[in-house]
């Protein structure tokens, strides 16, 4: 089998490509990007504690809020501690062969702390705080999955870790001002990871000013992701899931754990 151009990975994800220059079209990482799909299905394999390590060290080249760094790693190798955590999100049944999970947490702590060692004040509690410290935490995890799955490695993050934040909080013994923002679950694929079509460029990239997704371009989305096959479709499936209360007590916890959401 050929090996497929980035252009026609991007046609297959998003129903159109932009035009590739040549000068990237055969970028390694660009086309493993293009072709990555999560990976809910592992060989058994474990990863060693040295390309966990290593995996997280990429991650934490990320860029952060004003080199702020407040996202951590939490590698959960402990036994005991992975099946309680298993437990916990043992709605999703594919979780408990995972051979590996590590923490993406949001560190808003340690710079508390900073601030507190310099005898500073910490005029900058409220919701930027919560917000910064999030997002730090979710590009690291981005970066962790690039460079997982370029490294031949699958990942799939498990934002239901976030239903469960008391005993999750218990379990990993994490202090006021950290939390976790999502989970992820890390090995070695079964099988190749299926491309997941996603809502077309068009309606998703904008130029100069934004413009409103139209009903038109769900509905062709939905058809092309159904391709032929029975059910409601995208838009359908997530109106529904979203027509349902969901960590209605969320705010509440982290002001529980310190945060001034105002």
């Amino acid at each position: 089998m050929s090996d497929p151009t980035l252009k026609s990975l991007f046609q297959d994800r998003f129903g159109s490509a932009p035009d590739v220059p040549s000068e990237m079209a055969e970028a390694r990482v660009l086309k493993g990007i293009a072709a990555r799909g999560s990976c809910r299905w592992f060989d058994g394999k474990v990863p060693s504690r040295d390309i966990l390590e290593t995996l997280c060290a990429a991650a934490l080249c990320a860029p952060s809020k004003s080199d702020l760094q407040q996202r951590d790693l939490l590698i959960v190798s402990d036994q005991t501690m992975m099946t309680e955590l298993k437990m916990l999100l043992k709605a999703q049944e594919w979780i408990a062969d995972a051979p590996a999970m590590v923490v993406f947490l949001a560190n808003n702590r340690r710079q508390r702390q900073i601030q507190t060692w310099h005898d500073q004040p910490f005029p900058n509690d409220h919701l930027d705080a919560f917000f910064n410290a999030s997002l730090d935490a979710g590009i690291a995890l981005a970066f962790f999955m690039a460079a997982a799955e370029n490294a031949g490695l699958g990942c799939c993050p498990i934002s239901t870790i976030r239903n469960h934040l008391p005993d999750v909080k218990e379990l990993l013994h994490l202090p006021d001002h950290v939390f976790p923002v999502a989970g992820l679950a890390v090995g070695y694929p079964r099988y190749e990871p299926r491309i997941s079509a996603r809502l077309p460029l068009e309606a998703t990239v904008h130029h100069n000013s934004f413009a409103d997704t139209s009903k038109e371009q769900v509905l062709t989305y939905d058809a092309r992701r159904l391709a032929g096959s029975e059910g409601p479709g995208w838009s359908g499936a997530k109106a529904r899931m979203y027509a349902e209360p969901q960590r209605q007590d969320f705010a509440a916890f982290m002001q529980k754990i310190g945060f001034n959401l105002d």
